[in-house]
């Protein structure tokens, strides 16, 4: 999702010959009074936008045709105090170009509200962490803002897997950062030449940086630093068997709970798990080793089923039936689908 810096008017700076015109409403650059052709391939050469002046690359962005006016969305938020030049070149026409001011300095107001794991105990083979913000970021940011450090406050090099393609969901507020898997998983040369990032009895440090923008180019209220200690690599493929369910009584709207032997993901817990045919909310409780279903309607007596679905893992990628890190000869016993569990309300 490319976050959009909205202002609150379009302007339009310069017209063309033909009545074509360069505007800027909600962080989208547009071209008026030209019929664009949505088969044509060749935008970036028709329409381009320039994040300063000189001879600079364009911008990045995402070319789109709406109601037959072209439009172009940079992949990242316009910055505060910058000035902006698109220039339109029509086909055996004659170029028009437009300045924009970029928006003004927005006050902080953005916040880490949560990491996840919860624990401040990890095992030594997490594979990824959660971190979830209070209102939009913008994109392209984490790896200058994000780092580990060991117990001696030094950078932990090559901690993360440093895409550039950011692991954000659809409302830009939860960002996925990885271990990198290379370190983590047995006999791959990352891990035999520099061992895995966390390791057990060693403290670590999660910083964020109170620098990094929000999607409207603010700083963040403040910056984190989330401790936490390696423990033992955690290897063992998830058991349905070993959850304990704690059912509620019929004619109440009490929780069902199920609880784990372990943490496990944060975000997939919240898609995975289901009672079938009965509407209510879930929370996740007790750092993620607790799952509490509440009905929308007063239970009745009977049989009940909770769909799991075979996606769910722990925090080292462990899923049911099937470890992350397997070698040679081990066995995998992973199903596809759903796997149920039954419970009863008396």
């Amino acid at each position: 999702m490319i976050a959009i810096r909205r202002i609150a008017l379009p302007l339009v700076l310069i017209a063309g010959a033909a009545g074509q015109t360069i505007q800027l409403a909600g962080g989208v650059f547009k071209v008026t009074g030209w019929r664009a052709d949505p088969s044509r391939k060749d935008w970036p050469q028709i329409f381009s936008v320039y994040a300063a002046a000189g001879d600079v690359p364009p911008m990045l962005g995402a070319y789109s045709v709406e109601s037959g006016e072209l439009q172009f969305r940079p992949r990242f938020p316009l910055a505060p105090g910058v000035r902006y030049r698109a220039v339109f070149r029509p086909p055996g026409g004659k170029a028009i170009e437009a300045s924009f001011q970029g928006p003004k300095s927005a006050q902080s107001s953005t916040r880490v509200e949560h990491v996840y794991p919860s624990a401040n105990f990890l095992p030594g083979n997490t594979l990824k962490l959660y971190i979830v913000f209070s209102a939009p970021m913008s994109r392209g940011e984490a790896w200058k803002h994000i780092r580990l450090l060991d117990g001696k406050s030094r950078p932990v090099k090559n901690a993360f897997l440093e895409i550039d393609q950011e692991l954000w969901d659809p409302d830009m507020r939860r960002l996925t950062v990885l271990f990198d898997p290379g370190r983590i998983k047995r006999d791959l040369a990352p891990n035999l030449q520099i061992g895995a990032p966390v390791m057990e009895g060693r403290n670590y440090t999660l910083v964020i940086d109170r620098e990094y923008p929000d999607a409207q180019g603010a700083p963040l209220v403040e910056g984190i630093r989330k401790q936490f200690r390696g423990g033992p690599v955690d290897r063992a493929p998830l058991d349905p068997a070993r959850w304990q369910i704690s059912p509620p009584a019929s004619g109440s709207r009490d929780s069902l709970v199920v609880r784990f032997p372990k943490p496990l993901d944060y975000a997939l817990l919240q898609r995975t798990l289901e009672v079938v045919s009965v509407r209510g909310t879930a929370a996740i409780g007790r750092e993620e080793s607790e799952w509490i279903f509440t009905p929308a309607e007063p239970w009745k007596r009977g049989s009940y089923r909770i769909a799991v679905d075979t996606t769910l893992e722990d925090l080292c990628g462990n899923r049911i039936g099937r470890a992350f890190d397997r070698q040679e000869g081990e066995r995998e016993r992973a199903p596809e689908g759903k796997v149920f569990l039954s419970f009863e309300v008396r």
